[in-house]
Protein backbone atom coordinates (compact mmCIF):
# COMPACT_ATOMS: atom_id res chain seq x y z
CA UNK A 1 0.00 0.00 0.00
CA UNK A 2 2.89 2.79 1.08
CA UNK A 3 4.05 2.33 -2.53
CA UNK A 4 0.80 3.90 -4.15
CA UNK A 5 0.99 6.62 -2.13
CA UNK A 6 1.92 9.92 -3.45
CA UNK A 7 3.44 12.51 -1.06
CA UNK A 8 0.68 14.86 0.27
CA UNK A 9 -2.33 11.96 -0.18
CA UNK A 10 -4.69 12.23 2.70
CA UNK A 11 -4.34 7.84 4.77
CA UNK A 12 -6.67 7.13 7.14
CA UNK A 13 -5.15 4.34 9.22
CA UNK A 14 -7.18 2.26 12.28
CA UNK A 15 -4.60 0.22 14.35
CA UNK A 16 -5.88 -3.91 13.82
CA UNK A 17 -3.53 -5.19 16.38
CA UNK A 18 -1.61 -3.39 19.66
CA UNK A 19 2.07 -4.44 19.25
CA UNK A 20 3.55 -5.99 22.26
CA UNK A 21 6.40 -3.99 22.10
CA UNK A 22 7.15 -0.66 23.47
CA UNK A 23 8.93 0.70 20.31
CA UNK A 24 5.88 0.02 17.79
CA UNK A 25 3.65 1.13 20.56
CA UNK A 26 5.62 4.31 20.46
CA UNK A 27 5.88 5.12 16.37
CA UNK A 28 2.19 4.32 16.25
CA UNK A 29 1.92 7.23 19.03
CA UNK A 30 4.08 9.33 16.94
CA UNK A 31 2.04 8.48 13.82
CA UNK A 32 -1.06 9.65 15.74
CA UNK A 33 0.11 12.94 16.19
CA UNK A 34 0.49 14.03 12.97
CA UNK A 35 -3.45 14.05 12.53
CA UNK A 36 -4.53 17.67 12.50
CA UNK A 37 -7.15 17.28 15.36
CA UNK A 38 -5.27 15.46 17.75
CA UNK A 39 -2.83 18.04 17.13
CA UNK A 40 -4.87 20.64 17.93
CA UNK A 41 -6.17 19.04 21.13
CA UNK A 42 -2.59 18.54 22.23
CA UNK A 43 -1.89 22.41 21.28
CA UNK A 44 -4.54 23.28 23.03
CA UNK A 45 -3.71 21.00 26.19
CA UNK A 46 -0.19 22.63 26.28
CA UNK A 47 -1.70 26.11 26.55
CA UNK A 48 -4.15 25.01 29.44
CA UNK A 49 -0.93 23.98 31.33
CA UNK A 50 1.23 26.93 30.97
CA UNK A 51 -1.60 29.00 32.59
CA UNK A 52 -2.28 26.67 35.14
CA UNK A 53 1.54 26.49 36.37
CA UNK A 54 1.85 26.81 39.97
CA UNK A 55 4.84 28.96 40.41
CA UNK A 56 6.43 29.28 44.10
CA UNK A 57 9.37 30.35 45.85
CA UNK A 58 11.87 28.32 47.23
CA UNK A 59 15.37 28.94 48.70
CA UNK A 60 15.27 32.46 47.31
CA UNK A 61 14.34 31.51 43.37
CA UNK A 62 11.28 30.39 41.49
CA UNK A 63 10.23 26.87 41.07
CA UNK A 64 7.58 25.80 38.78
CA UNK A 65 5.40 22.80 39.07
CA UNK A 66 3.73 21.39 35.94
CA UNK A 67 0.99 19.59 34.91
CA UNK A 68 1.55 15.90 33.03
CA UNK A 69 0.67 16.13 29.65
CA UNK A 70 -2.27 15.14 27.94
CA UNK A 71 -2.59 11.29 26.42
CA UNK A 72 -4.19 12.78 23.48
CA UNK A 73 -3.27 9.87 21.23
CA UNK A 74 -3.74 6.23 22.56
CA UNK A 75 -2.49 3.30 20.87
CA UNK A 76 -5.60 0.97 21.35
CA UNK A 77 -7.08 -1.43 19.03
CA UNK A 78 -10.31 0.29 16.69
CA UNK A 79 -8.37 3.87 17.16
CA UNK A 80 -8.38 5.57 13.67
CA UNK A 81 -6.29 8.96 12.66
CA UNK A 82 -5.99 10.58 9.31
CA UNK A 83 -2.80 12.29 8.24
CA UNK A 84 -0.91 13.75 5.41
CA UNK A 85 1.65 11.14 3.61
CA UNK A 86 4.71 12.36 3.14
CA UNK A 87 7.66 10.28 2.16
CA UNK A 88 9.61 10.52 5.80
CA UNK A 89 7.18 8.62 7.55
CA UNK A 90 7.22 5.74 4.94
CA UNK A 91 10.23 3.97 6.75
CA UNK A 92 7.86 4.42 10.32
CA UNK A 93 4.58 2.78 8.37
CA UNK A 94 6.66 0.21 6.71
CA UNK A 95 7.48 -0.51 10.18
CA UNK A 96 4.20 -0.89 11.78
CA UNK A 97 2.47 -1.20 8.68
CA UNK A 98 1.32 -4.99 10.35
CA UNK A 99 -0.71 -3.72 13.13
CA UNK A 100 -2.31 -1.05 10.70
CA UNK A 101 -4.80 -1.39 8.33
CA UNK A 102 -3.93 1.87 5.64
CA UNK A 103 -6.00 3.40 3.07
CA UNK A 104 -6.76 6.50 0.46
CA UNK A 105 -8.77 8.96 2.66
Amino acid sequence: MIDTLQAGDSVKCTISKVPNNHGSRATITRLMRRDPEIKRGLARAQRMRRQRMHAYIRGGRMWYSREKAAQIAICEQGNSWSMRFTHDIAPDIASVEQYLSIEKA
